[in-house]
């Protein structure tokens, strides 16, 4: 009985999320730098590619804010239905990259300095460039750029077709969007087992545990019929991919608000073999979502200057900020602002 209150008490709460129009989240790595080195270590990486010393610093405080308005219920929405997406990346001494699409125009800044320590490599600096690439100029100064959604759908199309790439990749339709869904609750429902316990201040607890190896290996067995439907490129795991995955027991701490979901925890160190990592966590927090503005002053890009391989690459592909699925998402009141 308890299984199944607590099981039903947390279906509730992500149904609710996905009845928002607005929803915003943060992503919180929990983990310290040694034990990041340590898992570095780990993956027995060649000479000279080693994680920097300041890269795990970075990584130890980075979070993720994600904020994103639609017309309709989440949960209803398509691509066509979002009117604003905001995304900032932080590390310790402030963002590191911070993204918005909102309407026909995607904005975009960075702090160079911030992302060299994290690399460890320098990035060109703005007086590499001549005085006629003000966009990639004022990008590596670290203000606001903006290009057009639109022009660069068009420029990445035809930077596919003369390397003689594949199509872009589509979203995921509603159909098979349902279809993940229900494999993934005939999986939790099957391997996940589920506890409740008290809180303070309205709050209550409710515990999700299950055999790692166990659960994504069953999990990847109720999507493989899928995958015709997914998108191209998408390449699952196999069963002999997933031998060497430790099937230690990892729980999730769910916290819920008033029947409402306002942050999760999840403990990975157990699933690190090295005795040396020490603190290994995710926590996702959320509430209530703020409108995403579009920044001022931003200096519109020249996407032909892009494409032609500053940053010594082909054409830049937004496809990855374009088929994000947040349905089911909910989050903090994570202002925008407009500087």
């Amino acid at each position: 009985m308890e299984q199944l209150s607590a099981g039903r008490k947390l279906d509730h709460a992500f149904e609710k999320l996905g009845e928002k129009k607005t929803i915003s989240f943060e992503l919180d790595l929990d983990a310290d730098a040694a034990s990041l080195k340590a898992l570095d270590a780990e993956s027995r990486p060649k000479p000279g590619e080693e994680m920097p010393d300041e890269a795990a610093k970075l990584l130890s405080g980075a979070k993720v804010k994600v904020t994103v308005q639609s017309k309709k219920p989440i949960n209803e929405s398509g691509e066509k239905d979002l009117v604003g997406t905001a995304l900032q990346f932080s590390g310790p001494d402030g963002n590191l990259v911070e993204y918005r699409m909102i309407g026909d125009y995607t904005y975009l800044r960075t702090n160079p300095d911030a992302v060299a320590k994290m690399t460890g490599s320098p990035m060109p600096t703005a007086e590499d460039l001549p005085p006629q690439a003000g966009g990639m100029r004022d990008f590596l100064k670290g203000k606001w750029v903006k290009f057009s959604n639109k022009e660069m759908k068009k420029t990445t199309a035809e930077g596919r077709r003369a390397a003689g790439g594949p199509a872009p990749a589509q979203s995921l339709d509603a159909k098979t969007q349902k279809k993940l869904v229900q494999a993934l609750r005939e999986v939790i429902a099957r391997e996940v087992r589920f506890r409740t316990a008290g809180g303070g201040d309205g709050a209550e607890h409710i515990t999700a545990t299950a055999p790692f190896r166990t659960l994504v290996s069953d999990l990847l067995g109720e999507i493989r019929p899928l995958a015709k439907d997914l998108p191209p490129g998408v390449e699952l795991p196999t069963d002999k991919d997933l031998q060497d995955a430790p099937n230690t027991k990892v729980t999730a701490d769910f916290t819920l608000k008033n029947g409402e979901l306002s942050e999760v925890n999840v403990d990975l160190a157990k699933l690190a073999d090295d005795a040396e990592v020490k603190k290994l966590g995710l926590t996702l927090r959320m509430g209530d979502g703020s409108k995403p503005t579009a920044p001022a002053g931003a200096t519109e890009l020249n996407l032909e200057e892009l494409a032609q391989g500053f940053f010594g690459t082909g054409a830049v592909d937004d496809a990855e900020f374009q088929d994000i699925d947040l349905s089911g998402l909910d989050g903090q009141d994570f202002p925008q602002d407009g500087s």
